[in-house]
Parts: C-alpha cells; structure tokens; sequence
C-alpha cells in the first residue's frame, strides 16, 4: 500500500513529470498535496494503471486534493535547455502554480533543482511509494495523454493517438516517411539511424 506521508505533520507536495522519453510532444509535471487521509485503491504509479483508471482516478485526485497544478514545457524549450532540465522547469512550474504552499516537497526520481526555498526529497521510483508522488504521475501523464490526442487530430500521420509521442516502430517509420513537425524535438534521436539531416 502507498505512504501516505514521507515526514507526519508537514504538507508534502508530491511531484512527478510525463513524456521525458518521448520524440514528441511537451513535457508535463504535476505536483498535488494529498488530504493525510487520503486514499484510493486504482492509485499507483501511473505506468502500472490502466487508460480508464487513470482517468478515473484524474477526476478524484482533482477534486479531493487539498491543490494542485501542472507545468508544461513545449518542445523548443527542451531542444534548449536538454530534456532534464526542461523537466526540472515543468516541475518547478507546476510548484509555483499551487495555491497552497507545502513544507516539503517530494520529488519523483533522483535528481532536482529548484530555486524555490524549500526542503525536498529526491526519491527513486516513488510514484510507486508515496501517494501524493502516485497522484502527481496521474495527473501529469492524463494531461499530457489529453495534449497528445489533441495534437492528432492535426498530425495524425504520426499515430499520436496510440503512441503519444513515445519512440515506437510506427512513429519512427511516420517520421522517415513524412519528416518531423514542429512538435518534434529535434534534438532527440528520431531515427534509429544517427544521420537525421535529411530530416530537417
């Protein structure tokens, strides 16, 4: 069963991101402050929840959570600043947008930078740990998936609907075929082969 709380009697912010392996598409993060007693039995790490709980289980981390707030960083930033970087910023993004301020912050994964002044804990697959860190991977991987299919609908020669981004046989074979779109992050390896100037 997942933690409730890393440290009882703070305000934990849990915080986690989506789409940093993708070839397409924004990076997304999530953080959410969880009532203590919170608890649902879908609520896991996003990976091991199917489509139709994670949306389910969208609705009621939205509407039960004390807060909670998304950043989003498009592809143009990440061709910046390098992928973990640009997760880094979404994440902070999505702290600064909470309208609670927490004590601490947990953070999915082992590593994090942020200029807010607070004491964080970088913990290594804690989605599958703690729930707020689980709510976090919900609501950023049901926001990024919604973000996706809306990007379909004008680029469905890529398969968005059924890859959302990620590096699949069908996506890298779209991208050969029909070249990159702006939604592309171009510094990403988009084919397999590691000559891509034709593509731009």
């Amino acid at each position: 069963m997942l933690k409730s709380f890393h440290t009882k009697g703070l305000l934990e912010a849990g915080v986690d991101e989506a789409g940093r392996g993708c070839l397409a598409g924004p990076v997304v993060a999530a953080a959410v402050i969880l009532p203590v007693n919170f608890f649902h039995p879908l609520l896991n790490d996003s990976k091991q929840v199917s489509e139709s709980s994670r949306n389910t289980l969208k609705e009621i981390i939205q509407e039960k959570a004390i807060c909670w707030a998304i950043g989003i960083v498009m592809p143009e930033r990440i061709d910046e600043v390098n992928i973990l970087n640009a997760s880094f910023e979404a994440m902070n993004i999505a702290l600064e947008k909470l309208s609670v301020e927490p004590d601490i912050l947990l953070i999915d994964g082992n590593r994090f930078k942020t200029s807010i002044d607070k004491t964080f804990h970088c913990i290594i697959k804690g989605d599958a740990i703690y729930a707020s860190i689980a709510a976090a991977s919900i609501l950023a991987k049901t926001c990024r998936d919604e973000l996706m299919l809306d990007l379909h609908t004008q680029y469905e020669a890529y398969g968005w609907d059924n890859n959302k981004g990620y590096p699949t046989k069908y996506h890298r074979t779209a991208i050969e075929k029909n070249g990159i779109c702006e939604h592309h992050r171009k510094s990403f390896r988009l084919l397999k082969d590691t000559n891509q100037t034709s593509l731009f």
